[in-house]
């Protein structure tokens, strides 16, 4: 599924990329093709400029008046000689009289294409007659079979014509032409420039797309194996008390039946209360299982709305510590709490007085430690102890070369249970995740009881961590004890 919707996006991207590369080399081509050919048209227009100032125009009859007066161009006067020159891309100019007929031209063969006075420019395709005349002619005033046994050598003229007159007198047509190839010859270059480097480009895109892709999947793809993974592990682990519950309550009605149907059953309000009891706790298992999935489905979706206020950090575990008091004297263990005093040096009252003060959820910072300090107390043998340190220091961040100091808030959890493997160590904190269940539900020396937890506590701890901008870290050594670090600040924006 992931993998045909990579290639779906792949090819989308590079579909619409080749699309719009294609857009940009037509407008490319477009562009540097009528620049080309304004360059032309501008440099017929000048040469016409240019000859027509230089024409040497004399009178035919001076002995009439000079409204009555006909004038006439000196043609040697005004053109030099027709010189052979084999420059391809040289400006050729043709001379016609005022009846259209051709009295000079630089070209060495006449081009037989009728006079069509135009300052704007226009292209003509003539062909080459191979008829032993070797006379131009225009191709487009051909018959298609007249010449169909001559071969035709194809000539594409870019022509400027101007009519030059006195008054209202026409003297004749002056024609300018240029090779068209000036034009063809780097378009079709740019032709292949263009295709080549879009056709790399677009290979390019492809793979990038295709790299791309793969990484905006990478999220999408781990988010679903989560999903996945959670489902499953919800579903194991709800159905689990679900079944047992069916079964005490299958029970209970059966021996209520057998109840009703002999009056001499052995069963008693006892039995019923010791099933009653059964469900109960399966109920409440159930329940705590809920609210933990609950809790961790609205801090994924973003929708859980805290409630952030100054917490007296020490305040709060003081009531966690004595809560856990009763669990830890039943297991000879020493629970202690240890608060770091501030440095005799600091003499502001004020601060002195909120030292471990910190904005937060008070309600989540108590399940927080309540977590932590539990499973401490769990997993730790009898007449070990557990450790709950909690101190104030600086932190020094550095950004673009300047330090920024922030007051943070440590909280140490060190035991001396039965420790965690390191291969445990970095997948702790996943959801449903429990250590060897040989170890964590029974033991041969008794140093843990029998646990029906759902392995979300790590995870529910995280998330209450990272919800106020913190870190927690996890230190353990096998048959040593493990001790967990959190660190967080005084001033967290609850986003």
């Amino acid at each position: 599924m992931f993998q045909a919707t990579r290639r779906r996006l792949a090819l989308w991207y590079t579909a619409i990329t080749a699309v719009l590369l294609l857009l940009f080399a037509c407008g490319v081509y477009l562009y540097v093709r009528n620049t080309l050919i304004e360059r032309i048209d501008d440099t017929l227009n000048h040469v016409v400029e240019v000859v027509e100032r230089s024409l040497v125009i004399e009178p035919v009859n001076v002995s009439v008046t000079s409204e009555a007066k006909q004038y006439r161009i000196n043609i040697e006067a005004s053109f030099r000689n027709n010189a052979n020159t084999v420059e391809d891309d040289r400006i050729d100019i043709e001379w016609f009289s005022s009846t259209g007929d051709l009295l000079w031209s630089t070209f060495a063969e006449p081009i037989n294409i009728p006079i069509d006075s135009n300052l704007n420019g226009e292209t003509v395709r003539v062909v080459r007659e191979e008829d032993g005349a070797g006379s131009w002619g225009d191709l487009e005033g051909r018959e298609e079979n007249k010449y169909e046994h001559q071969d035709f050598s194809p000539l594409i003229l870019r022509q400027v014509t101007q009519r030059v007159e006195i008054g209202r007198q026409v003297l004749g047509y002056l024609r300018v032409s240029h090779p068209w190839f000036e034009v063809t010859k780097p378009s079709r270059q740019l032709i292949v420039d263009l295709a080549l480097g879009t056709g790399l480009m677009v290979l390019s895109v492809a793979a990038s797309g295709w790299f791309l892709s793969g990484k905006a999947m990478e999220p999408v793809h781990q988010s679903y194996q989560r999903l996945k993974q959670f489902t499953a592990d919800a579903s194991h682990e709800l159905r689990s008390p679900i079944a047992l519950i069916q079964t005490n309550v299958q029970v209970a009605l059966a021996d209520l039946e057998s109840l009703e149907a002999s009056e001499t059953s052995t069963v008693t309000a006892s039995h019923y209360r010791q099933q009653l009891q059964i469900v109960e706790r399966l109920t409440q298992r159930l329940g705590k299982l809920v609210n933990d999935l609950l809790f961790l489905a609205r801090q994924d979706s973003g929708i859980a709305q805290e409630s952030f206020s100054l917490c007296p950090l020490d305040a709060l575990l003081m009531e966690v510590v004595e809560e856990q008091q009763l669990f830890a004297a039943a297991k000879n263990i020493m629970l202690s709490l240890e608060l770091i005093d501030p440095p005799a040096t600091e003499t502001n009252l004020e601060l002195l007085e909120n030292w471990f003060t910190l904005t937060g959820d008070w309600n989540q910072l108590v399940r927080l430690f309540t977590n932590l300090i539990g499973n401490a107390l769990r997993y730790t043998r009898d007449r070990g102890h557990v450790n709950v340190e909690l101190k104030r220091f600086e932190a020094i961040y550095r950004v673009s070369g300047f330090g920024y100091v922030t007051p943070q808030l440590q909280v140490k959890i060190s035991d001396s249970g039965i420790g965690i493997p390191a291969e445990s160590l970095p997948k702790l904190f996943d959801r449903f995740y429990r250590v060897d269940p040989a170890r964590t539900h029974s033991s041969p020396d008794k140093a843990t009881e029998k646990t029906t937890g759902s392995g979300l506590g790590l995870a529910i701890a995280r998330a209450i961590v990272e919800n106020h901008q913190g870190q927690i870290h996890v230190e353990s050594v096998l048959e040593q004890g493990t001790t967990f670090t959190v660190v967080l600040p005084i001033l967290a924006s609850g986003e």
